[in-house]
């Protein structure tokens, strides 16, 4: 932990000062010091010391305390050390009652829009376009967002003759101060509309609906977002518009299941063409494809067909098909067919005995 200062040391005063003599070095210290006024590293903190060492230092009782027993006795007098001192900048508030400055208002970028969009498996691995509504804030087509009745145009502001600000001079026994706030006529635009436009009574913004086509690229996967800068609400005072953001929702399909940018599916086949070997159609997402089983094929077989997958994004080339055999063993037979499992068990060695 760091070892405060004396207090007497941080104000800069004989340990035998007057109070008049303490406020008038707390004074010079912390005009000199205040963020408002010191923008130079290390400025916060120091007017925070200073101001702490006058917090105690102008209280006779905290001062007692100080002197006989130090640092320490502050946290033994008020049990919970410097920090129930309070607000230490509001010691400056009290003395030069508040230094505060206002600029014009700075031109500020609209709200972004979000949006849902549910697309198909195909579509998430081949791309497609979608049409969707967004209601969003747009300026004034009729007065270009001025606010203003077209021909006409914004007065200068009365209240701060243009500037945005307006000035307070306020008197205290250490001297005039100034207090520089934005003007609550104009909100600091230094303008006041005196002919609204009929269309947006003044706002310069409407509420409308507007049809947007998305492009959704090859490759995206569910949860993934597409962004379209400045579709969003429009600026304020010459801001950019916000964008809308793209949220996509990719339907399950009935016989695929994505890994990356590969997908697996399973593919039923019975005792007889695992056994003999066959060749089948399977489903992929460019329609089906010849798939030869070599006879002998066990259940849980993995096929891998090269390219067969999802388009990787943003760059050529495709993942994978993996295809996994699944052998289907059947619920009932009829007398024929019994008969002929029959013989053909007969020809086997017994399996599954210890």
């Amino acid at each position: 932990m760091a070892t405060r200062r004396d207090y007497y040391e941080t104000l800069g005063i004989d340990r035998n000062a007057t109070d008049k003599e303490i406020k008038q070095a707390f004074r010079k210290l912390a005009f000199k010091c205040h963020p408002d006024h010191n923008r130079e590293d290390g400025a916060a903190e120091q007017f925070k010391e200073i101001s702490e060492a006058y917090e105690v230092l102008s209280d006779q009782e905290k001062r007692t305390a100080y002197d006989r027993f130090g640092h320490g006795g502050m946290e033994g007098l008020f049990g919970q050390g410097l920090e129930g001192f309070g607000d230490l900048g509001s010691i400056f508030d009290t003395f030069f009652g508040g230094m505060a400055t206002a600029t014009r208002q700075a031109p500020r970028r609209g709200a972004d829009h979000h949006y849902q969009a549910a697309i198909t498996f195909e579509e998430a691995a081949f791309g497609c376009e979608q049409a969707i509504k967004v209601t969003r804030i747009e300026n004034c087509s009729l007065c270009g967002g001025t606010g203003s009745k077209p021909g006409s145009k914004p007065s200068r502001c009365p209240d701060c003759n243009g500037s945005g600000q307006v000035r307070r001079v306020q008197q205290s026994i250490f001297g005039r101060f100034t207090n520089i706030t934005t003007c609550p006529r104009c909100q600091g635009e230094g303008r006041v509309i005196t002919e609204p436009c009929q269309e947006c009574r003044g706002k310069g913004k409407v509420q409308r609906q507007r049809t947007i086509t998305v492009k959704i690229p090859p490759g995206v996967e569910d949860g993934a977002q597409v962004r379209l800068s400045g579709e969003g609400d429009a600026g304020s005072r010459g801001g950019p518009a916000g964008n809308l953001y793209i949220m996509l929702a990719v339907k399950p399909h009935q016989f695929f299941i994505r890994d990356g940018d590969n997908i697996h599916c399973q593919l039923e086949v019975n005792f007889a063409q695992a056994a003999l070997g066959t060749e089948l159609k399977v489903p992929t997402l460019d329609g089906k494809t010849k798939l030869k089983i070599p006879a002998g094929s066990q259940s849980g077989k993995v096929f891998r067909l090269k390219g067969q997958g999802i388009p990787h994004l943003h760059r050529g080339g495709r993942g994978d098909l993996l295809v996994e055999l699944a052998l289907v063993t059947p619920k009932s037979l009829n007398k024929k067919q019994r008969q002929l499992f029959e013989e053909l068990a007969s020809t086997f060695n017994p399996t599954g005995e210890k």
